[in-house]
Formats: structure tokens, C-alpha cells, sequence
């Protein structure tokens, strides 16, 4: 048995392109609101200056002898009273940014997904989705929030530095010299730990699958021991402890860079207060001066630098989006038009359609087609064929979801070959995948109060005992077997009331009753609505219902029947298809 483990890590640590994409969180900053972004930062500046105000304040009261002047105690009451507003104008300012930022960040996100074409999807994969939405968006806004504290500790070091070198500016030259040295040598072990914090996001992506996995297989993992020891000591335990411990190592160095910082400054203020008297003759004001205000500009600093591995981990997540072809520094994607179409159709067409992708364990991509097919108004066709024929594929080329590598799709003549046109085409379907998901709720259908289509349709489902639609359209419960579940998606694509139907594999999880009323009633009643209907199955006892029988074999169209003839699709001696003896039951869809 074999899980799938954390992507390989390269040996080399390429140091990561941090500048560029400080500069997207930069944009991405701007982009959440540009007036929002510009009064936070103006409110951050001036709560800077006014500490330097303040602490120029006090160094004034410092030299003279009591009392103290009447124009500098109420120069501090004053800054006592504007300090702490402008603090508050500058966070609230922000924080209602970031908290919009999130949201923003959200539904662009979700909205560019849903943009997406669906192989692109298919290829990211649902736990790197996931791990994006759940880790990389909070960790992305969260650094947005603490712009605020950033933004004021910033301001108040730049004025401080200011206000030093009007005291000195050999001791400013001297002080940025220092600084320099500092950041030069903070500047490699950060590299270092936003490398080491990139790979335990890969990590992270690994740790996603197998609680996938877990989720998803937890009944076979507890009925077979092997399996769960081998996935929790090999599979989920190896990721886990790998995103532990290069998390630790990552933030270890942070923490060191972080200490060395402030180790540093102490040196400095050693050095002025200690050293530079001893060297050369200067003013004890201005000395004293300048041990307050690095004094003061300590906890700014050390705040600064401890927003490094925030902004760290929010270049790595914003990395990790544009990784996956999603720019979140981009215009946001506009939605092109979802309105169903109502005009009616009367051919559509594949001519010399291919579609290639790579298969799990195969060497060679498997390749559809090139596939030349017609489909009619109104006629019901049956798709068979083998596992890993092509038929579900066909069918998301069909209705739109795959674009054809080549060839094209035409209706009634007019090629689909633009993401514009083949949104507004999608929304003549409606289908039922094999692998469905069943909504909570009635998305996008309205009902009206006074139709009792829906009641009548749960009754002859026989699920009005277990489901009730509420007012607001939610269901009561989808805690369904997987029957259940499947004649509850037949529920709400007929409610849907689209022109072409496709149902793929519908009937594997149904009685014999309900695939009686599946093939015998609904297909020939959805016909009589001029509605074309679309089925995968493998139900060979129901083939004579079709219309139309189209086989696949390894991606190629095998036979194309108007009239279905018996014959066995494995390619055994043919089979005599014996009707289905019905008993006659009123019509239960309302659809003739």
C-alpha cells in the first residue's frame, strides 16, 4: 500500500524572489481600496510624528530646570490627547481594510476558480485548493491586518531618525551605519527561513491529501489495520513531522535574526552613550537625546522585525496562489453571462473533436477521437463502452466543461470555440455525474409557493418522508444513502428544466422499480418535451429503450446505432435483449 507523501525538496536553496512579491502584497494592499489604504497610512504617519513630537517633548523638559514651561506641559497634554486618536484612526482605518481584504481575497479566489477551465482545476487538485483557501488567505490577510502596527512603528522610527539628526548628524551617519550592518546580515538568515517555511507549506499540501484521505476512507482504514498503521506511521505521520519540523527551523531562525537585531541595538546605544564621549567632545544633551530616542525606537524596531516572518509566510502563500494560475494582484475576474438560453436548437455537432490527458500509471496520454457525432432535438441516446472508454469524458466535452484540442462544436451551424460562448452553451444542460455533488439547498431555482411540483416529485421519489424543502430552499437533510442521494440530484435537475439532459451512470445505485421508472417513464417523458436526453450506462436490459446507441472503445467511436441491436459490448457472442415487462403506472414527472 502506498500514500502520497510531501513533494521532493530540492537540495539547493534558490532564495526565494521575496522582493517580487513583497511587491504584489504591496499591490494586493492597494488593490482592496485606494482611499482606505492612503487615510490609514497618512493616520500611521502622523501618530509617527507626534511621538517624535513627544519625545522631543521631553527631552526639552530634560534640560531645563524646574519649573518646567508652561508652553511644554501643554504641548505634552496636548500630544497625550492626539496620540492616541490618531493610533486609533490609523488601526481602525486598517483593520476595516484587512477584514474586507479577506473577504475580497475570498470571493476573488472562488470566483477565478470558478473562471477556471476545468482541467486546469481537475490538474491543481481539490487539496491544494483547499490548503490555499483554508491556510494561504488567512495567513495573506492576517498580514494585511497587522499593517496597522507596522505602518505606526514604521513612522515613529523614520521620525525619531529625523528628530536624531537634528540633534546630530554625525551620530545619525553613525546610527544608519550601524543599521545598514544590521540589515545586511538579517538579510541571509531570512532568506534562509522563507525557503525552509516554503517547504513546510509543501508540506502542508501533502498533510491536506491525507486528511483527505482520511476523511474519505476512514471505514476501510478501520477495518483493515495494516492499512491504518502503514497510513498513519508512513503516510500522515512522515508529512506531518516534516511540516513540524521545518516550521521549527524556519521560525528558529527568524527568532535568532530577531535577537541578533536586538542585540545590536544595544551595542549601538553602548556605543553613543560609552564610546563616542570618549573619542571626540560632544554635548551631553545630545548624547542624553540620543540614548532616549533609541531607547524609544527599541520596541518599534523589535516589532518591525518580528513582522518579518509574518510577511514571510504571507509571500510564501501568495507564491503558492500564483503557483496555481491564480493571480490574486490581478483585475478580479469578471463573471461572463450565466443567463439560460431559451431559444430552441436543432443540431449539435462534434466534427473531428480530440481531447488527450495523461492517465495515473500510464506512460502515454490517453487521446478521444477525433470524434465526428450528431445529436438531434428530442431523440434519447444511450453511451456505452468499457471502463477508461472515453464516455465521461465525451460528455464533458458535450456540455462544454472540456474545450476541444481540436476540432470543434457547432449548434445549428454556429462553432463554440470562446469562453463566452461556451458559458452561455452550458447552460442548456442539466447533469448528474456519476461523481454528483448534491447541494443543501435549491441553488439558482426558484419555487413558487402556489406549484406543487416539488412535493409531488419528492412523494413519487418516495423521499417525501425523509426530505422537506424549507422556505428559504434548503433541504432538511442530504444524510441519504446513495440512492437516495441520486433521486434527490433527478429531483432538482428536474426542477432545473433544461434542453439537454445527461445522466451519467445514474441508474448503478437504483432498484429495479426506480430503474423502471428512470428508462421506461422519465426518459420517454423528457423526450416529449422536446428535450434531448444524454445516458452513460452499462444497463443492458434497458438498451431497447434508446433511441440511439453510441459505443466507445479506447477513445474512439466503435458503432453509432439508431436502431440498438442486441450484442454484447465486451466483445463476447451477442445477447437477445429482452423487454422489461412493465406494469402500466400513471405518469409521474408531470412532464407530458
Amino acid at each position: 500500500m502506498r500514500y502520497e507523501t510531501a513533494p521532493e525538496k530540492e537540495d539547493a536553496c534558490p532564495g526565494p524572489d521575496s522582493k517580487e512579491h513583497s511587491l504584489n502584497l504591496l499591490k494586493l494592499c492597494v488593490k482592496q481600496s485606494r482611499w482606505s489604504m492612503a487615510f490609514s497610512l497618512m493616520a500611521g504617519i502622523l501618530t509617527g510624528a507626534l511621538n517624535a513630537l513627544l519625545l522631543a517633548v521631553i527631552n526639552a523638559a530634560l534640560k531645563t530646570h524646574p519649573p518646567v514651561p508652561t508652553i511644554l506641559l501643554m504641548s505634552f497634554a496636548c500630544l497625550c490627547l492626539l496620540l492616541p486618536i490618531s493610533r486609533l484612526l490609523s488601526e481602525v482605518l486598517l483593520n476595516r481594510l484587512g477584514q474586507w481584504a479577506l473577504y475580497r481575497l475570498r470571493i476573488d479566489l472562488c470566483r477565478q476558480i470558478l473562471a477556471s477551465p476545468l482541467r486546469q482545476v481537475e490538474k491543481i487538485g481539490s487539496a491544494r485548493l483547499l490548503a490555499v483557501l483554508t491556510e494561504d488567505l488567512p495567513n495573506i490577510a492576517s498580514t494585511i491586518l497587522a499593517v496597522p502596527l507596522l505602518c505606526i512603528n514604521i513612522a515613529v522610527v523614520v521620525s525619531c531618525l529625523a528628530y536624531m539628526g537634528y540633534l546630530s548628524w554625525v551620530l545619525l551617519l553613525i546610527l544608519l551605519g550601524f543599521i545598514a550592518v544590521g540589515v545586511s546580515t538579517f538579510r541571509l538568515p531570512v532568506a534562509k527561513a522563507q525557503y525552509i517555511l516554503e517547504l513546510a507549506r509543501r508540506d502542508s499540501d501533502a498533510m491536506q491529501l491525507h486528511f483527505n484521505s482520511l476523511t474519505g476512507g476512514i471505514k476501510e482504514l478501520k477495518i483493515h489495520s495494516g492499512r491504518r498503521n502503514e497510513f498513519l506511521n508512513h503516510a500522515l505521520e512522515k508529512a506531518s513531522s516534516s511540516f513540524r519540523d521545518n516550521n521549527i527551523r524556519g521560525m528558529t531562525i527568524y527568532n535568532a535574526a530577531a535577537s541578533w537585531g536586538q542585540a545590536l541595538m544595544f551595542i549601538i546605544v553602548g556605543v553613543i552613550i560609552f564610546g563616542l564621549p570618549v573619542l571626540r567632545q560632544m554635548e551631553p544633551q545630545s548624547v542624553t537625546g540620543y540614548a532616549i530616542a533609541l531607547l524609544y525606537i527599541m520596541s518599534p524596531l523589535q516589532m518591525i522585525v518580528n513582522m518579518t516572518p509574518v510577511l514571510g509566510r504571507a509571500n510564501v502563500a501568495l507564491k503558492k496562489v500564483e503557483e496555481l494560475g491564480l493571480a490574486l494582484a490581478s483585475c478580479p475576474v469578471d463573471e461572463v453571462g450565466s443567463v439560460p438560453s431559451t431559444s430552441l436548437w436543432q443540431t449539435l455537432q462534434f466534427q473531428s473533436v480530440t481531447h488527450s490527458y495523461a492517465q495515473a500509471g500510464d506512460i502515454n496520454d490517453f487521446i478521444l477521437g477525433p470524434v465526428d457525432l450528431s445529436f438531434s432535438r428530442g431523440e434519447s441516446v444511450f453511451i456505452t463502452g468499457g471502463n477508461g472508454a472515453g464516455k465521461t469524458t465525451l460528455a464533458k466535452l458535450l456540455i462544454g466543461l472540456y474545450a476541444p484540442e481540436q476540432g470543434f462544436i457547432s449548434l445549428d451551424g454556429r462553432p463554440i470555440d470562446t469562453p463566452e460562448q461556451r458559458e452561455q452553451y452550458r447552460q442548456r444542460f442539466s447533469v448528474i455525474f456519476s461523481d454528483f455533488c448534491l447541494f443543501n439547498t435549491l441553488l439558482g431555482i426558484s419555487l413558487n409557493p402556489e406549484d406543487d411540483r416539488a412535493n409531488e416529485y419528492l412523494r413519487k421519489l418516495n423521499l417525501a418522508n425523509r426530505v422537506k424543502i424549507r422556505d428559504d430552499g434548503t433541504f432538511s437533510t442530504v444524510e441519504l444513502s446513495q440512492g437516495q442521494r441520486k433521486r434527490l440530484a433527478l429531483f432538482t435537475a428536474c426542477l432545473e428544466d433544461r434542453q439537454i439532459y445527461v445522466f451519467d451512470e445514474w441508474a448503478a445505485e437504483q432498484d429495479s422499480y426506480f430503474k423502471e421508472v428512470f428508462y421506461g417513464q422519465l426518459i420517454p417523458e423528457l423526450r416529449a418535451k422536446g428535450k434531448t436526453v444524454i445516458v452513460i450506462t452499462h444497463d443492458e436490459e434497458y438498451y431497447h429503450t434508446a433511441g440511439r446507441i453510441i459505443e466507445l472503445r479506447n477513445g474512439q467511436v466503435f458503432a453509432d446505432s439508431l436502431k440498438p441491436q442486441p450484442r454484447d459490448l465486451q466483445g463476447g457472442d451477442a445477447k437477445e435483449l429482452t423487454p422489461v415487462q412493465t406494469s402500466p403506472t400513471p405518469h409521474l414527472w408531470g412532464l407530458s
